[in-house]
């Protein structure tokens, strides 16, 4: 029975970020909570870095989805909300940066470098079928290499 106990606990603390937002941080009304979660999700949380605030467990995070909340109760606009969060932390607590001048750089990058690639490859095909193989050895030629080989 110990074992079953045990077992069953490590499966639901594995759920652990499922849980990241704490009942006291729910909002009463269903159309903000929704918009609030929709926020935290496009929210980085700076501690974890690599999760929204809305799945991590740190203290951050928490105040995070606390302001988001509590910026929606008062009237703010999504955008307005998202804009203030920005305007404290950077444009770095955004999972998914703005397209922007200054980011410009980020989101063509990849194309960057697939058309560097596409480039060295079509230079390395062209060069090798530029070198074809040259004219057959002469009579005299093979008997000096044969000569070179037995030697």
């Amino acid at each position: 029975m110990i074992r079953l106990l045990l077992a069953l606990f490590l499966c639901l603390s594995s759920l652990a970020p499922a849980f990241a937002v704490n009942p006291d941080e729910v909002l009463a009304d269903p159309a903000l909570e929704a918009r609030a979660r929709a926020i935290s999700a496009k929210l980085r949380c700076m501690v974890c870095q690599n999760q929204s605030i809305d799945d991590s467990n740190a203290e951050l995070a928490k105040d995070l989805r606390v302001l988001v909340r509590e910026r929606l109760a008062n009237g703010d606009t999504d955008e307005a909300v998202i804009a203030y969060v920005v305007s404290r932390y950077g444009d770095f607590v955004l999972l998914k940066p703005r397209f922007e001048a200054k980011t410009l750089i980020l989101w063509g990058m990849p194309v960057i470098l697939l058309l560097c690639g596409g480039a060295a490859l079509v230079v390395a095909a062209r060069r090798r079928s530029a070198t074809t193989p040259g004219a057959p050895l002469s009579d005299e030629e093979k008997e000096k290499l044969d000569k070179l080989l037995r030697s």
